[in-house]
Formats: C-alpha cells, sequence, structure tokens
C-alpha cells in the first residue's frame, strides 16, 4: 500500500484524501438542499440528539443512556420519515448531475456540444421570458412552473390539462384576470403548457419575508417538494421572483431572468 504522508502514527492515503473530499462535497449539497427551511432546523436537532447520546456513553451515564438509545436505535427510520422529501430532492440532483454529465460527453464525442439545444427551444424560453416581463409592466400575478421531466403526480392537484405550444399570448391570456384559469400555476414541460390553474403545495418556511404572498409560498413549496424551477409575477407590485430547491430569490431584473431560464429550461 503507498501512503502520501504520516500524521503522527496515522497513516494518509491517496484514498483517505478522495473519501474526505466526497463525504465533504455530499455534506455540503446536503447542506444547500436543507438551508433555509424547516428541515434544516430537524436536522440540526438530531444532530445534537447523536452527539449528546454519545458524550452520555463516554460519560457512561447508565440511565440517560438507555433512554437516549431507544431513540437513537430508531434514528435511521425516523430520519427517513422526516426528510423522505429533502432525500428524493437529493438523490434527483445525482440523478441529473449523472445525466448532465452524459449528455455533455454525447455532445462532445459527435462533435456537437449544443447537441440538445435547438432554435425550438430557444424560441420557448424567449417566449417565457417575454410574457413574464409583459406580466410585470401590468402587474398581472403569474406563477409558472418547469417540471423539467420531473413526475408532479401526487403534488400537484387539480389543474386543466392543455397540452399546448408555450407562447406569449396564450401564457398571457391565462393569467389574464378575466380568464377562469388565471387562479393557480401553468405546468411547463416537455416542451408545451402542460397544464393550467394548478394548485401547488404551500411552502411552511418562516424564514421567507412577509411580503411574500401566497403565489410566492407555492412556488417554494413546489420546490421544495420535487426539483422544479418556478417564477412568480407579483400582482401587488409587478416584480418577478424564482423558487429553486426551497429558496426564494426576487426582485429579478431582465439579465437574471434570462440566465435562470436559461439554466433551468432544460426541457
Amino acid at each position: 500500500m503507498i501512503f502520501l504522508f504520516k500524521i503522527g502514527f496515522l497513516p494518509i492515503r491517496i484514498w483517505d484524501i478522495l473519501d474526505i473530499l466526497i463525504v465533504g462535497y455530499l455534506m455540503y449539497q446536503l447542506y444547500k438542499l436543507l438551508r433555509g427551511t424547516i428541515a434544516f432546523n430537524i436536522f440540526i436537532g438530531v444532530l445534537t440528539l447523536y452527539i449528546i447520546y454519545w458524550m452520555v456513553g463516554q460519560l457512561q451515564m447508565e440511565l440517560l443512556s438507555q433512554v437516549l438509545k431507544q431513540f437513537a436505535s430508531v434514528g435511521v427510520i425516523v430520519i427517513v420519515v422526516i426528510f423522505q422529501q429533502e432525500i428524493r430532492r437529493f438523490l434527483l440532483f445525482l440523478g441529473n448531475t449523472a445525466l448532465e454529465r452524459q449528455v455533455e460527453f454525447v455532445g462532445r464525442f459527435f462533435g456537437h456540444k449544443e447537441v440538445l439545444i435547438t432554435n425550438e427551444r430557444e424560441h420557448q424560453k424567449a417566449a417565457v421570458r417575454v410574457a413574464l416581463q409583459r406580466m410585470s409592466r401590468r402587474k398581472t400575478g403569474a406563477l409558472i412552473v418547469l417540471a423539467n421531466g420531473v413526475n408532479l403526480e401526487g403534488i400537484v392537484s387539480s389543474g386543466i390539462h392543455l397540452d399546448a405550444t408555450i407562447s406569449e399570448p396564450l401564457l398571457e391570456s391565462i393569467f389574464n384576470k378575466e380568464s377562469p384559469l388565471h387562479d393557480g400555476a401553468v405546468i411547463i414541460a416537455e416542451g408545451k403548457i402542460k397544464s393550467a390553474s394548478c394548485v401547488l403545495p404551500i411552502s411552511e418556511n418562516a424564514t421567507l419575508p412577509d411580503t411574500a404572498g401566497m403565489r410566492h409560498r407555492a412556488a417554494v413549496g413546489i420546490s421544495e417538494k420535487a426539483n422544479v424551477a418556478a417564477f412568480v409575477v407579483s400582482e401587488e407590485n409587478g416584480r418577478i421572483s424564482m423558487s429553486f430547491r426551497g429558496r426564494l430569490e426576487e426582485n429579478l431584473n431582465e439579465e437574471q431572468l434570462k440566465e435562470l431560464l436559461d439554466k433551468h429550461f432544460n426541457e
């Protein structure tokens, strides 16, 4: 076995360094998924409980150790139950990352760096961007979810199935106050407006600003439960916001909006 160096009596191998880097990367991604949510506080509570359990064991406090042992013995099951949505989002992140790298490799292999980016997709992104900007100027409330191939069955309720071509006039007409479909979210997937007037889960994140209305909380709620991006136009001030992985970015300018659409409009 080849050792790189030693720290005292402890030999350090290249696999040890790789092990630390991988675990550190996974912990960082887990932190990004949980931060700003109630789940993060629960995670800190569970971690604190395990630290106390370890300290009690070291101090040989038998009675308290036995009590805490009952919690620790079912800790994995409790964590899976409490963090099922976060675990799902974490696995989706790993899967999406792997797929993106495979697509990039195939594209380079065949000499097409932009193999999946077509003129049609660029037109669709432009249509969504222009529609959001027009509704922003008119202070027309709107909520658009980019599903990107994620199955939202069981998360999104009701809604009217459309399967329509993405266009600025259609999006604007859906969210027009006189439209029967305006009170809800539009779901975009597979290059189509799949459905409208959808009811999304409402976030219970206590850290959201007081100015966040029901559309903003719905955008955060859907991004907490699924690996999707949700764009919001405020009916009060016309500002455009975006939520992804439970985080809300408010008051987007034109450049930021274009950048985020380029990043999240993948299907």
